[in-house]
């Protein structure tokens, strides 16, 4: 409830905000005759903030880290959810298309250093997204959506697996090379002499496939399936596991995929992915195959499935599918205690292991023991709702004294909100190192 009661305040607040036309205090008050001069403008400070010697040394200690040879904890934290209250569509000055999503990413960034302050490393860049149409399994999926920030709910297009499985289809993306070039070449001659500008391939978040599954069967039937009709699911899974294995293809094929190894790259569910042993810490940031990349995979819609259900129904689609990449990450917000063995003995290249908000750490770090990045993901409720700094110093004392000596990442994310104060992030980054000084 409180959760809720939160979202609704950061929402008001943010109304409150575009109707008073109230200027976002932490935004700079210059102005600029054009939207050119003004990118321009954006694009020096965040070359100069990516010049600081720091950031290289957050690089190195990103690489030592990923490497299982750590020199201290990592702090990172994501806005998320409450980016809308930090940096809100009615803040931004540019109208043209594109020059609102890269305003939206410099403003994001000098954000992020001047008041979060966390272990993100950032560099000289400008990306463009390669524009893909991921395509469809040939049918739909209706969703209807509450108020803004609000929940949905959407109507599962398969009924019957004997049935329905049949109206599957492979999904068949299409990139559109002419508009991504376009848009690089705009962005090349708007900032291309002050930031590098560089295509990045965005293929999507997660290869775990459950949540493929629940969109198109929906929660609870995938939970009787598992007992119903065991040999429909597996039919189900088969067929989402080899459209991701042709969609894979198709992403090497087109050589749309840019590596996730160097600098601040976000992999799995939290956690920086610059290493070494993936291409080597001078690669060119050209087009790679998946072999020199950090795959990700999850099912938190199975977090209530038995080890036994997992292993049968889950694991044996994930696994071939995670062996195609140089390092692995698993997990995200669900607990992996009851099948962390599974995950140890059978996920390939695994690397990074996620360690939930209710997870059980001591039988996470007893199984990790130090062979395997420990993600911690604090609990988000402390920061986002009423800022319980009694109960942030108790949560982060915890994963410090559980995982001392091991590759710990402190990460908060799952931020939804922060009810309109902007700045408790960067408290909760500050008082995170406290805690790792005070060790």
């Amino acid at each position: 409830m409180w959760y809720h009661i939160g979202a609704v305040l950061g929402y008001v607040w943010v109304k409150a905000m575009v109707a008073a036309r109230t200027e976002w205090p932490w935004l700079a008050a210059k102005r600029f005759d054009n939207e050119r001069e003004y990118l321009r403008d954006l694009a020096r400070q965040v070359r100069d903030i990516a010049a600081l010697p720091v950031m290289q040394e957050r690089s190195d200690l990103w690489r030592a880290h990923n490497a299982l040879a750590p020199k201290r904890p990592m702090v990172l934290c994501y806005p998320e959810g409450s980016w809308v209250e930090i940096l809100p569509e009615a803040a931004l000055r540019c109208t043209d298309p594109l020059h609102r999503r890269i305003e939206s990413d410099l403003l994001g960034r000098i954000f992020l250093h001047e008041h979060i302050q966390d272990d993100q490393p950032f560099s000289a860049t400008l990306s463009i997204d390669w524009k893909v149409d991921r395509g469809s399994y040939g049918v739909e999926v209706p969703y209807h959506h509450g108020d803004e920030r609000g929940s949905y709910v959407w109507e599962a297009p398969l009924k019957n697996l004997d049935a329905d499985l049949a109206k599957l289809k492979f999904r068949q993306p299409r990139v559109d090379r002419k508009a991504t070039m376009d848009d690089f070449a705009r962005a090349v001659d708007l900032v291309g002499d002050i930031l590098t500008v560089r295509l990045s391939g965005n293929w999507g978040w997660t290869y775990g496939l459950t949540w493929e599954a629940v969109k198109l069967v929906g929660l609870e039937q995938l939970m009787w399936y598992m007992v119903d009709d065991p040999a429909g699911l597996h039919r189900l899974m088969k067929f989402l596991h080899d459209d991701m294995q042709q969609y894979l293809d198709w992403w090497e094929r087109e050589k749309l995929l840019t590596p996730n190894d160097i600098g601040g790259s976000y992999v799995g569910s939290g956690g920086l992915g610059a290493v070494d042993a993936l291409r080597g810490k001078d690669a060119l940031d050209t087009p790679v195959d998946l072999a020199h990349r950090w795959g990700f995979a999850e099912s938190q819609e199975t977090v209530g499935v038995g080890p036994d259900m997992f292993a049968e129904f889950i694991l044996p689609y994930q696994a071939p599918l995670l062996a195609r990449f140089g390092l692995n990450c698993y997990g995200c917000c669900e607990g992996l205690e009851h099948r962390i063995d599974l995950l140890l003995k059978n996920m390939p290249n695994l690397r990074r292991v996620s360690v939930a908000p209710n997870a059980n750490q001591e039988k996470m770090a007893e199984a990790l023991n130090g062979k395997y990045v420990y993600s911690r993901k604090v609990y988000p409720a402390h920061v986002c709702v009423g800022f319980n700094e009694a109960a942030i110093r108790g949560d982060l004392r915890h994963s410090l004294r559980v995982a001392k000596g091991q590759p710990l990442e402190l990460i908060l994310k799952d931020t939804h909100t922060v009810e309109g104060d902007v700045m408790r992030l960067g408290r909760w980054v500050k008082i995170a190192r406290e805690e790792i000084a005070a060790l």
